[in-house]
This record gives structure tokens, sequence and C-alpha cells, in this order.
């Protein structure tokens, strides 16, 4: 029989958010693909986990691939974990997920911490209905063209930000989308966490003054102010 992959949620930022759940698997799992193990070592040191690990990012996924899916092949069992979050949602992972699934490898999710569910869940914009976009594209033209195709759409958006390009994407938000309410939400779960609740073109005058530091998850609302 193959192995199991299990895909493990971890904290964002504050270690209380680890459930025993997570704890137990990442205990008993023969191995642990982590996106950076030197961050994630530190999580096992805190709970006492001893499991090996091996590196599964971006750059590595084709080298490190075929060799995670030959040990579940052999019957080992796998536990697949992210710097922060849930695996697989726009983070390294998918297609360590997707050969598993193709080959019939059985994949169960440890659910936990998540920045699109966590930002949602506090940022007091409507929740019945949303469209999770992560990451827009990094060039100017792609991005406003992804927003337009964004526009469309009559609820609210989530949109992950990077402190070094979320100047411009509010800049180029506001241009396309309009001047809608939104709250950005940045350092979730940490010692800074902060959540700026206003229109786009407020967001960008707060920032103009105090570059943004940190992770940011931008929720948009489909209504103009």
């Amino acid at each position: 029989m193959t192995g199991i992959l299990y895909i493990v949620a971890t904290p964002l930022g504050n270690l209380e958010d680890m459930t025993f759940r997570a704890v137990r698997v990442l205990k008993e799992v023969d191995l642990i693909a982590a996106e950076d193990t030197r961050h994630t070592q530190k999580l096992l040191n805190h709970f006492g986990i001893q499991t090996p690990l091996t590196s599964y990012f971006q750059g590595n996924e084709r080298e490190k691939l075929e060799k995670i899916i030959h040990q579940l092949e052999l019957g080992k069992n796998v536990a697949l974990v992210s710097d922060a979050g849930t695996p697989c949602i726009s983070d390294p992972g998918f297609p360590l997920l997707r050969d598993a699934v193709t080959k019939g490898i059985h994949v169960i999710p440890i659910p936990g911490p998540s920045a699109v569910i966590a930002a949602l869940s506090a940022a007091g914009l409507p929740t019945d209905r949303f469209t999770f976009v992560g990451f827009l594209p990094d060039k100017p033209g792609k991005r406003k063209n992804a927003l337009e195709e964004l526009k469309l759409l009559n609820h609210t958006l989530v949109i992950y930000l990077s402190p070094w390009k979320a100047q411009k994407t509010l800049v180029d938000a506001l241009e396309v989308l309009g001047d809608r309410n939104v709250v950005l939400c940045r350092e979730l779960t940490k010692i800074y966490e902060e959540f700026l609740r206003g229109s786009l073109s407020s967001l960008i005058k707060v920032y103009e003054e105090k570059p943004p530091k940190g992770e940011m998850v931008l929720i948009v609302g489909y209504e103009n102010l």
C-alpha cells in the first residue's frame, strides 16, 4: 500500500494557533516536506518534533517531486507544510498534490490557519460570496488586465499583497475598480497585527507617508464609496 500525503496547515505567526492534530501528524509521519526547512525547524523545535525534513519549494519542485512521490509509493507517510498557513493556497505544493492524486495516493488535509479566512472573518465586509485572487501579476499591464476582469464581479475580492508591490497595486486598483470600500489586513496573528479600514484612496494616502511592512491581505468590497 502507498503512504499518505498530509496537507498540514501551520501558524501564520502565533504558535498558539497550531492544532493538536497537526502536532500529532508531524510527529508520526516519516518525512516532512517544507517550503523553508530553517523556518519549519524552529516550529518543530518548539513542539518537540524530531521528524526528518526535506526542502520543497518553487525552485526545486521538479527535482524533489519524484523523490517524495517515490517515498509515498514505498508506503512512507509524508506531511507537506508551507512557511505559514495552508499549503497549496498560493503557496508551493500544488504539483506534488496533483501528482499524488493522479497516482492514487491517499491525501488527507489537516486544516488550520489560513490568511484568507482569517482576514475575511474579521474584515467586516460581506462574506456570503467572495473570490480569492491570490497575488496579482507583477507587470503593470497584466495587473490592470486582471483587475479589469475582477471589476465585473459583484462580490468581495481577496487579494494577497507583498509590501514592495502594495502601493502600486492599490493605485492600479483605484484606477480600475474605483474608490471601493476596503480592509487591509497586515501581519495577521503577529505582534503588529493591523486592520486598516476605509477606501482605496485613503489607504494610498496612508502608505504614501509610511510604506507598509509585512505580508498583507487586501479585502475589497464590491461597491464604491
